[in-house]
Order: C-alpha cells, then structure tokens, then sequence
C-alpha cells in the first residue's frame, strides 16, 4: 500500500484522508520490521523556517509521509488545483493510531519529551482511556537549545531498552523532526512521529479549540488570541512568506 503524493512548493504532502494513513502506518506495525518509519507535519510556518535551515529540511524531505498541517498548505493545493481539501494535524494521527491500536492489536508506545509532571499525567490518561496500549516507557529530556552527545545517547538507550512499537516524540518543531531524522536509523522502533503540543492537548495542559474551529481551519485564531507572544510570528510573518512562495513555485511550474 503506497500513500498519494502531492507537491507543495516541492514537498510531497500526503493527500489521503486520516483513515488511510492509519492503515498504512498500522501495517508497518503489525509487520514489525523494527525500522523506524516517520511523518511529520507541514504549515507554513515549518516551510518557512526550513528555509534557512538545512537538517530541518531534510528532515522534511525525507519522512515517510509529511500532512498537511496548517489550513494554508490546502489553500496551497487549492491555488495549485491540487487534491487536498482538510487538514491532518499531529494530533489526528496520534489519536487516530492509539485508538486503532486499541481496539486492534494493542501495543507499546514511548513518550520522549516534556515535564516529567506532564508525562505522569500522559501515563494516567493512556490507562484510562487507552488501557489495551501499554506505555513502555517516558524520557524527559534536559531544556536546553541543543542536546549534547551524552543527551542523546540516554534518550536512544531508554527508547531501546522499552523497545516501544511507536515512538511520539514532543521537543517542539523544528527540534522534534530534526533529532528522529538524525537517529531514526538507531531507533528500535516501528514508527516515530513529533507531534509537539498534542502531548499537551492529550492531558489538558493546553485546551484545544472546539470541532467548529478546527473544520473551519481557523484553530490557529483562538490560540493566538491565548498564545500571542509565542505564535504571533508564525500567523502575521510566515503565513505572508510562505503564500508569496507558493505563487512564485506555481509560477515557474506553468
């Protein structure tokens, strides 16, 4: 089974519904080759940032799937005529997985990211509501810029020694995406997916906004209202970019 393409400003973003990227990535699961497969999330945000940084784009480039995040990569499709008509954010997949997994074939998970408080809280939750996944284990990694050799070296031995069927990682973007892309191939784990703030959502930490928003595509209003200072870069400075961007892509491609 082979995931439908489409190219935004030469990313290939994935236009098959939630449904059938679950299925995809439970049959990787369920064949348990150990090889760590990963998607991540593409707004405009990412895009502009990638950019000017080289890993970051790479690491892009090169997962197994990337989604179409932010409302603004579908008006991208749309400008292009392309296929994609909704969003697939991280937490869609991460609910979408878990939940299959647990009506399905069950499984392990590893958290790596956040406050060990939050991750106590992710643990309590899973049991609850999640109780045939089993969550093999939790890192808390160290708060700072970059992480050393040593950092790294405890996070890839305590995912391994749980040796977890799926791996959700929430460092924040672009830091989340760059440390799988550049340990994927020592991590024993089927899939890995940086999902961010859905570690936060998951609990509570954060409320996320109500379906109406969500469908609408405007989830990112309601949160710059609540997070002005930390998200008001990426909605009033990256949003322009990346449009101006998409036109100039599609102007070269007539």
């Amino acid at each position: 089974m082979n995931l439908n393409k489409e190219d935004i400003i030469g990313y290939g973003v994935c236009t098959d519904s939630i449904s059938q990227i679950i299925s995809w990535v439970m049959c990787g699961i369920e064949e348990n080759y150990r090889q760590c497969k990963y998607f991540a999330c593409l707004n405009p945000h990412a895009a502009v940032i990638a950019e000017d940084d080289q890993v970051f784009q790479m690491s892009l480039d090169h997962a197994n799937f990337l989604t179409a995040d932010g409302i603004g990569v579908v008006y991208a499709s749309r400008i292009s005529s392309g296929d994609l008509n909704r969003r697939v954010t991280g937490m869609d997949v991460f609910l979408g997985i878990t939940e299959t997994m647990d009506k399905t074939t069950g499984g392990s998970c590893f958290f790596l990211g956040s406050t060990e408080q939050t991750l106590k809280k992710i643990r309590r939750r899973m049991a609850i509501k999640f109780p045939n996944v089993i969550v093999a284990g939790t890192y808390s990694p160290p708060y700072k810029s970059e992480f050393s050799a040593d950092d790294n070296e405890k996070m890839i031995q305590a995912i391994n020694e749980a040796s977890p069927d799926v791996l959700w990682v929430g460092l924040t973007a672009p830091k989340q995406e760059k440390w799988i892309f550049e340990h994927r191939h020592r991590l024993d784990v089927n899939f890995a997916g940086p999902i961010g703030a859905a570690f936060d959502f998951f609990v509570g930490n954060i409320k996320r906004v109500g379906p109406f928003w969500q469908n609408m595509g405007f989830e990112w209003l309601p949160r710059l209202i609540q997070e002005p200072r930390r998200l008001w870069r990426r909605s009033l400075v990256s949003a322009p970019k990346f449009f101006w961007r998409v036109i100039r892509y599609r102007q070269q491609q007539i």
